[in-house]
């Protein structure tokens, strides 16, 4: 508890003293001797030390033009309970409902609490060697290409890259994942994570607005304001509710008695019990809980769900597509055959090599690192990407194409399509085709079953997209248990696919994919689902739900909890609005007193928040 809550408490605790003392000298006689007056003072001392805050608030309000909300209704209500003589009522409901908020305060720390604790990944300082002396500076203020040092025990402050060292790094604050990362000189690093055993020296690659610590923070921080279908119903509906019920309560105090005549007492009691039961803390309170809740349940995971309408649409979500690099695949490329047609492979791995010679692409690198020597810039130039379809570049005085089947095409080149399973890689000189280079990619272990555990969890189609082959596609496929697949496609094609699976599918659609090269697909989406996504700001930009790792499985895991999160709200909903009319209507009609009234209002509340709560907890 904080200090807030804790001074909240020992005052509830004072006037639940009082009240129960105060309860057994009332039925006992002792205080039928004491004038209306005394008993009032008596009565209204403790009601002011527990409920000054409510009606200090309600008087702000008011001042603001806010009128109906909760500190409204309970203290008119309370007020109305005085007049008519009801003092031990009008100090229980006080007391009661102080003791609901406090308990409304307490569950909703606690569901902070599973956000908060991403929070912490905030980095503090960060250490510059200065002389020969480490000076802590904040990590704001350190530029890019700054030599920073990492202590062991202490967290990464800015996205870099390791020059001196090596360690394991502590990722669980940001995936979820007990298991340390092994680094290296060469690796890069992101804020956010604890270094566990060897001290690191690291050049700063982004400053720390930039980094990504600081884009977690953000999204964290945001994520309360985008909210659901469901929030948004119940803020309107308490917006036009609370209004209408306190004029309910105002009519039935002052018509019945001008109609039939005298009864005043009795319809204002009736009209104070009406207020009560109307009070809607329990929907403003538990729905949003909920969701809250449900955030707070993925973060543990390692999951980011940007807001609480994200939450819902993935929970709705039945047609699953995905990117198969680096989603389905590790993304880890290797070359796997080299098909001349002229000339040795030797020759065939070298044109490829110089013509993938400019590229960053992991195909390009594969090929490099197979190809086994430096590349030597200077002997490539004209270096053209034709998008889509693979690379056009001057080498040695001679042309040299390399990419896929359009390329070849494109540039009216005959050849022999390849049938081997993989990413092909065709290779032309002058015009004349010298043969193929594959690369194949491993599929992930887990992929199969994560594919089996999201048709358990309600998705009902799962496609997966690619600019591979046909053949490669097809076998990758089969392997994981996809329904359906489309294959040599450029990154346009897949936003059209998207806009077409929109317009047929039932429910929701999301996409996963690395949120690089995906991003408009991503953001076009009904659930754009970013996957190990660690450092990239597209990914972080792009998708609605960041998989802070590449951990396919954790989709159905935010499924499971989107539908869990969605269940309790609207069990919440339903279960407080069915006490409350039924309250209210015995209220009407005479049959409730003052208790029922409190059970249906700080009573629904704190089993709606219990309820809530549970969202939690979810496995």
């Amino acid at each position: 508890m904080n200090k807030k809550q804790k001074k909240m408490l020992h005052r509830i605790l004072v006037v639940l003293a009082i009240f129960f003392i105060l309860l057994v000298v009332e039925h006992s006689g002792g205080l039928d001797m004491v004038p209306w007056w005394g008993q009032f003072l008596i009565y209204v001392i403790p009601y002011l030390i527990i409920g000054y805050d409510v009606i200090r608030k309600a008087a702000i309000n008011i001042s603001h033009g806010q009128v109906f909300d909760e500190n409204f209704l309970m203290m008119v209500a309370t007020f109305a309970a005085f007049a008519m003589g009801e003092y031990s009522e009008a100090m229980a409901v006080m007391l009661f409902y102080q003791i609901g908020e406090l308990f409304q305060s307490y569950a909703v720390g606690k569901s902070r609490q599973s956000i908060a604790d991403m929070m912490s990944i905030a980095p503090e300082y960060a250490n510059i060697e200065v002389d020969g002396v480490l000076e802590e500076v904040d990590p704001e203020d350190v530029a890019v290409d700054s030599i920073i040092v990492v202590k062991p025990g202490e967290r990464i402050p800015l996205d870099g890259t390791v020059i001196d060292g090596c360690s394991f790094l502590d990722t669980s604050a940001l995936t979820g994942e007990s298991v340390p990362r092994r680094v290296r000189v060469d690796d890069d690093v992101i804020s956010g994570c604890v270094n566990q055993d060897g001290t690191l020296k690291i050049r700063v690659t982004k400053v720390y607005e930039d980094s990504t610590v600081a884009k977690i923070l953000e999204l964290v921080e945001n994520a309360s304001s985008k909210k659901a279908r469901l929030e948004n119903f119940i803020t309107r509906f308490a917006k036009y509710y609370t209004p209408v019920v306190t004029i309910g309560a105002a009519l039935l105090a002052i018509l019945p008695p001008l109609i039939l005549g005298g009864g005043w007492s009795n319809w204002i009691s009736r009209a104070c019990i009406f207020l009560i039961v109307s009070c809607p803390c329990a929907l403003v309170i538990s729905v949003p809980l909920g969701f809250f809740g449900g955030i707070g349940a993925s973060s543990r995971i390692g999951v980011l769900v940007k807001g609480s309408n994200y939450l819902e649409a993935i929970a709705g979500m039945d047609t699953l597509l995905m990117d198969k690099t680096g989603t389905l695949t590790k993304g880890s490329f290797a070359v796997t055959h080299v098909l001349p047609v002229l000339g040795s492979e030797a020759t065939l791995l070298e044109l490829a090599a110089y013509g993938e010679a400019f590229s960053n692409h992991p195909i390009a690198q594969s090929i490099r690192q197979a190809y086994g020597k430096d590349v030597i810039l200077s002997r490539v130039g004209n270096a053209t990407e034709e998008a889509g379809h693979g690379v056009s570049v001057d080498f040695d005085g001679h042309q040299v194409l390399v990419g896929n089947e359009k390329l070849m095409d494109a540039h009216q080149i005959a050849f022999t399509p390849c049938q081997e399973a993989g990413t092909i890689c065709y290779v032309a000189c002058d015009g004349s085709y010298q043969g193929a280079v594959v690369i194949a990619d491993e599929l992930k272990a887990e992929a199969a079953k994560a594919i089996a555990s999201m048709k358990q969890v309600g998705v009902r189609k799962t496609v997966m997209l690619t600019g591979d082959n046909e053949d490669t596609a097809q076998a990758v496929a089969a392997a994981v248990g996809v329904d359906e697949v489309h294959a040599k496609l450029l990154p346009g094609d897949k936003v059209d696919l998207v806009e077409g699976y929109l317009a047929s599918a039932s429910g929701k659609v999301g996409f996963v994919g690395d949120g690089i090269n995906d991003a408009p697909v991503l953001m076009r989406a009904d659930v754009g689902i970013a996957m190990g996504s660690l450092g990239s700001d597209a990914a972080i930009e792009a998708a609605d739900i960041v998989i802070m790792d590449d951990d396919l499985a954790k989709i159905s895991k935010v499924i499971a909890i989107a539908k869990k999160t969605l269940r309790i709200v609207k069990e919440n909903i339903v279960f407080a609005i069915g006490v409350k009319v039924l309250v209210l209507i015995l209220g009407a009609l005479g049959l409730a007193n003052m208790w029922l009234a409190v059970f249906a209002d700080v009573g629904v509340a704190v089993l709606a928040i219990l309820n809530s709560m549970r969202a939690l907890k979810t496995k």
